[in-house]
């Protein structure tokens, strides 16, 4: 899988049930130093078999760096990072060959590929592919924090369940720190404790549950973008639609905006204290006309639920030419958005330090 910006390039490579996953990453600047800390515990957040609420699947993701780094210090040399897959169950799969799972990209990857790929754990549609994405992520995060600029995602909700709304006026350190302590990445302690509990009854009915992440990039400043396909709408989008699983994105209030008045969702400009142009609300999202108004730059990820679910459903039989019933089993997240926070975050990050590199 290539990931392509402007001014660097990725190469996903992989599969979930390969001997390893990794990551090559072509134009990153020299002289980046990295903090293993810091991308340590951003990769923990992702990494699978940490508690009952994700999959079983216990990796510990640990990443070797093969080239383009020199005491922690990127050389401007190709970077290439491995991930080795220790915990894999490929017997879960070998029923599935002829029976593409619903909601998989097993039928279209059968199409298109004439039945050659390997698909067990679903090859490289994975969502263990998004190991190395993170750790990309992580390294141009952290660059990004060091200029001020913040990147913060939540689960915005879990099915009919509700989080508290990010700040999109201004960056609020507490709320970035309370979705990193709590059990689950939202912002409402109690809210955590609750879904806690209403995954555990989702799982045990043998399904999953899709999800919502909002995400709020604070401190962005204003001019950066293009109009057209080089928008920063555009730019992320491209991106984020790497993640196994996301259905939709919408900026700054989305949806609401089709229902709201010009008066309403018009944001007021003014000068603040600082003499900067600010604006009094950001219904827009901190975008207009595809380049940064300096105010937060937000969108929200629409993620489906995990299809990979213990109850019987319906599909055919790619072999004999029958219609068939499956019952997936194996180690599957009931929410596929909860590990995704993190991803999000790290794809983000990538695009908000491309577009500053051409500052």
């Amino acid at each position: 899988m290539n990931i392509n910006f402007n001014n660097f390039k990725l190469e996903v490579f992989g599969s979930s049930h390969g001997k390893e996953i990794g990551v090559i990453i072509n134009g990153f600047p020299k002289g980046v130093i990295l903090d293993n800390k810091y991308i340590k515990a951003m990769m923990d957040r992702r990494r699978p078999g940490k508690n009952r609420l994700t999959t079983l699947r216990d990796e510990s993701d640990q990443v070797i760096v093969k080239s383009g780094i020199k005491n922690d210090i990127t050389t401007g040399k190709t970077i290439k990072a491995v991930i080795k897959n220790t915990n894999k169950r490929s017997r879960d799969y070998s029923k599935l060959i002829n029976t593409p799972r619903p909601a998989h990209a097993d039928l279209t990857a059968f199409i298109k590929y004439n039945g050659t790929m390997d698909m067990k754990g679903g090859g490289p549609f994975s969502g263990r592919l998004t190991a190395p994405m993170v750790y990309a992520g992580a390294i141009a995060k952290k660059e990004l924090e060091k200029k001020g600029i913040f990147i913060v995602s939540h689960l915005r909700s879990i099915g009919t369940k509700q989080d508290l709304k990010l700040n999109k006026l201004e960056y609020e350190k507490k709320q970035q720190e309370l979705i990193l302590s709590n059990v689950l990445p939202v912002i409402n302690k109690n809210l955590s404790e609750i879904l806690v509990t209403y995954i555990d009854d989702i799982r045990n009915e043998l399904d999953s549950i899709g999800s919502l992440i909002e995400t709020v990039v604070y401190n962005f400043p204003p001019g950066l973008g293009e109009h057209s396909d080089s928008s920063i709408e555009s730019r992320l989008s491209k991106t984020l639609f790497c993640i196994p699983g996301i259905k939709g994105i919408s900026f700054g209030d989305g949806v609401s905006l089709s229902t709201m008045k010009g008066s309403q969702s018009n944001d007021d400009i003014y000068f603040n204290e600082k003499g900067e142009i600010k604006t009094k609300t950001n219904h827009m999202g901190g975008i207009l006309g595809g380049i940064s108004n300096g105010m937060p730059i937000s969108f929200n990820i629409i993620m489906k639920a995990t299809p990979s679910i213990a109850k019987k459903q319906n599909t055919v039989n790619l072999q004999t030419k029958e219609n068939v019933t499956i019952e997936i089993t194996g180690r599957h997240d009931p929410c596929i958005g909860i590990r995704a926070v993190p991803v999000v975050e790290a794809l983000s990050a990538l695009v908000m330090y491309d577009l500053i590199l051409e500052k």
